[in-house]
């Protein structure tokens, strides 16, 4: 099929890296994986944030329009797309030109993470809210990737169109590299920014103060506006007791998880986290809040330790536990790479999306 990819609130061509840009790239690269012809619609960013008011929502949808113009001419010259996949709309940002190209063209419209929550029915955002609910309902499918978000679309669409694909990464830089865990090294691979990755932060600065006894040690990859926020949740340990190793490119974080012997990382109010799978594919075993996505990802027992979210005393005793027992370190590492190459690898989602497309398209022509 010809798919036109559009990912409203990062597009796998922005500048800054973080999880949804990944994703966007990864969903596009199955898709090509499965043979199908991708590419991206457009680049609009359609994200208004914490601050949405009329009339940021008013030029955004200006903006839209232009858009909507763009590629109807387009495809009147050179031909239209199959399909329209949209990666996660949401009430901060909504697709807004999707729904309008499709109905011209008669194109299937997809999405794949989209969420609902009607907490969010306030001011513009209840508009916006309508607006991907009415997507959602009129979608081909609709492919959620955590129980969670399924949920909550079923709940606000029972008739809606749902499917069910698992969290995954472009595995091979991680499963590449041999394992070499240096005792007592602990990992963790995280954007500093305000909201949950500073709450995340700050409860593994707590869950690691009750072991200070322990002779950790923390590698810190990554970077962001609360750098010094961050590093002075961190600042009462001994000097040389953590790393400091800023933004680093795929092939270096994973060359850095091949020599940990846990990934630590809270992860608070993680849709399910991109990380940890990295983390487990490299043969990292996890610890971390057994809150939001992160048990779609991180099996309690087999592939790392789950704890009460917001218990720093269990969280600390959890990563003491695993850090003084190299046998069940050694087991969870086994399970954890190979359970990521089964269940959450490029080539299983390639083939489990393509499967859904065909199914869901072949239901609705």
């Amino acid at each position: 099929m010809k798919i036109a990819f559009y990912a409203p609130l990062k597009s796998p061509e922005h500048a800054v890296p973080s999880g949804d840009r990944l994703m966007a790239r990864q969903i596009v690269e199955c898709l090509k994986r499965a043979r199908h012809e991708v590419t991206l619609a457009s680049g609009l960013r359609a994200f208004l944030g914490d601050s949405a008011h009329e009339a940021g929502y008013a030029r955004l949808k200006a903006e839209a329009e232009a858009e909507i113009a763009r590629l109807s001419a387009l495809w009147r010259g050179q031909g239209a797309p199959d399909l329209w996949f949209c990666y996660h709309p949401y009430y901060k940002a909504p697709d807004l030109i999707g729904p309008a190209v499709c109905q011209t063209f008669g194109l299937a419209y997809v999405t794949a993470e989209a969420s609902y929550s009607p907490r969010r029915n306030l001011g513009i955002w209840r508009e916006m809210q309508a607006g991907v609910l009415q997507t959602v309902r009129g979608a081909a499918v609709n492919i959620g990737l955590t129980a969670r978000d399924r949920a909550g679309l079923t709940d606000a669409a029972p008739d809606a169109a749902i499917a069910a694909l698992k969290p995954f990464i472009d595995e091979g830089l991680f499963t590449a590299q041999a394992a070499q865990p240096e005792p007592h090294h602990l990992v963790t691979v995280a954007m500093m920014r305000a909201g949950d990755k500073l709450a995340s932060f700050r409860a593994l600065a707590e869950g690691l103060s009750r072991i200070a006894d322990v002779p950790w040690h923390l590698s810190v990859v990554g970077d962001g506006p609360l750098r010094a926020e961050v590093q002075a949740l961190f600042a009462g340990f001994g000097e040389g007791r953590i790393d400091w190793l800023g933004q680093r490119e795929r092939a270096e974080v994973a060359d850095i998880l091949s020599k940990g012997a846990l990934y630590v990382w809270p992860g608070c109010g993680e849709a399910y986290g991109l990380a940890y799978l990295e983390a487990q594919a490299a043969g990292l075993p996890v610890v971390a809040f057994a809150t939001a996505g992160v048990p779609e990802v991180v099996e309690h027992g087999e592939t790392g330790l789950l704890t009460e979210p917001g218990d720093a005393a269990a969280y600390a005793a959890a990563i003491a536990a695993l850090l003084g027992d190299a046998a069940e370190r050694s087991r969870m590492a086994k399970n954890a790479r190979a359970r990521v190459v089964a269940e959450h690898s490029l080539p299983a989602a390639a083939t489990a999306l393509d499967a859904i497309l065909r199914q869901s398209l072949g239901e609705k022509r």
